[in-house]
């Protein structure tokens, strides 16, 4: 499995955006470019598909740019990576086909390995969210969104 810089990008710029205006302050997508050091050309395209997605609310005008459309602790790691179209999955196999990962009919025999560690990736994934991203709480320590 691979984060590409797709995914690994939008969640440098949210949070980001997080730190810096949070769901109050508008923040220039000029500013984030600069301080990741992320093409402003590339984050427009990833800030247009996350405020698809309602991660994000574009401000017009003097003073514009992106804030947060949720809080920081209610946005999660694993809803940016989705909304910039980056799977979270450790197989090859399209779950549709019923063909294997090495081009056969059925499943490949480790399979259920890397099944089962996707599942697992997304759902630690599913319970960072953005506050924890700044707090740098990964330890176990991180708060699922919905609470």
């Amino acid at each position: 499995m691979r984060l590409t810089s797709k995914g690994r990008y939008a969640v440098m710029a949210m949070a980001d955006l997080a730190l810096h205006g949070g769901d109050e302050r508008a923040v220039p997508l000029q500013e984030v470019a600069r301080r990741q050091e992320i093409s402003l050309s590339y984050l427009e395209q990833l800030f247009a598909r996350m405020r698809r997605a309602g991660l994000v609310a574009g401000v017009r005008g003097p003073g514009g740019g992106y804030r947060l459309a949720r809080g920081s602790s209610a946005i999660t790691v694993a809803e940016i990576i989705a909304s910039v179209n980056e799977p979270i999955k450790a197989t090859r196999c399209d779950d549709e086909s019923k063909k294997s990962c090495i081009g056969r009919s059925g499943r490949c025999i480790a399979h259920g390995l890397w099944q089962e560690m996707g599942d697992r990736i997304q759902m630690f994934l599913g319970s960072v969210s953005l506050a924890d991203v700044l707090e740098q709480r990964f330890d176990g320590q991180a708060r699922v969104a919905a609470e």
